[in-house]
């Protein structure tokens, strides 16, 4: 069997293996991010439909942070769409890069609640890998509230997360999970970019929060 074959009956055997939620919740999670790297406002309802359903699958495999995180998302979700549908003052919310300052304090702040909520999670439960699913717990909460407020450098974080995502879904099992971020791993490089060039854009034409980058084809 050539090498696609092989590829495509590797994924089709992963998918019949797959419980129908963890498949519900990447098909929505993989849409929220997609439409994400677009500047697409329908990223948040189907982003908050996916980390619902994630909030249970990660439940299962005893990856508490994550669930955590999952309540999370859902939570800045509505909020997030509610931020973009409402713009500022009346304008379309801008892309914009976040300040160095902001960044100054962001990062050793991260670095230190990954560290004290990993150690919670260590001595107190029975969480596996408590101090990497406490860095993507903390970093995304980062990157979320960076997308919220449209910063470019949320995708940075975005980064860090997927890389640190792709073995530590994989190692519980969670294939096709991990699969989906390494697709997003590539999406957030993409979405980097894009980001980047929007926000180089006059604001009407960068922040409409209906833009797709196939307007722009």
């Amino acid at each position: 069997m050539s090498g696609p074959q092989a590829w495509a009956a590797a994924v089709l055997s992963e998918l019949m293996r797959t419980s129908p939620l963890e498949l519900a919740a990447n098909v929505f999670t993989a849409t929220n991010i997609v439409l994400a790297g677009r500047n697409n406002i329908h990223t948040w309802w189907t982003g908050i439909v996916g980390t619902a359903l994630f909030a249970v699958v990660f439940a299962t495999s005893h990856l508490y942070a994550d669930v955590a995180l999952q309540l999370f998302f859902v939570a800045t979700g509505i909020l997030g769409w509610w931020k973009w549908l409402r713009g500022d003052h009346g304008e379309p919310l801008p892309i914009r890069h976040a300040t160095v300052s902001q960044l100054a304090w962001t990062v050793p702040a991260g670095i230190v609640a990954t560290a004290a909520y990993g150690a919670m999670l260590h001595f107190y439960t029975q969480a596996y890998a408590p101090f990497f699913d406490s860095t993507v717990l903390v970093f995304s909460i980062i990157g979320q509230i960076l997308m919220m407020q449209r910063r470019v450098e949320n995708w940075a974080f975005w980064l860090l997360v997927n890389t640190i995502c792709v073995p530590l879904y994989y190692s519980r099992g969670l294939h096709l999970t991990a699969l989906l971020y390494a697709g997003f791993w590539i999406n957030a490089v993409y979405a980097w970019r894009n980001w980047r060039r929007l926000a180089a854009l006059p604001s009407a034409s960068s922040s409409s929060p209906l833009h797709t980058e196939s307007s722009h084809a």
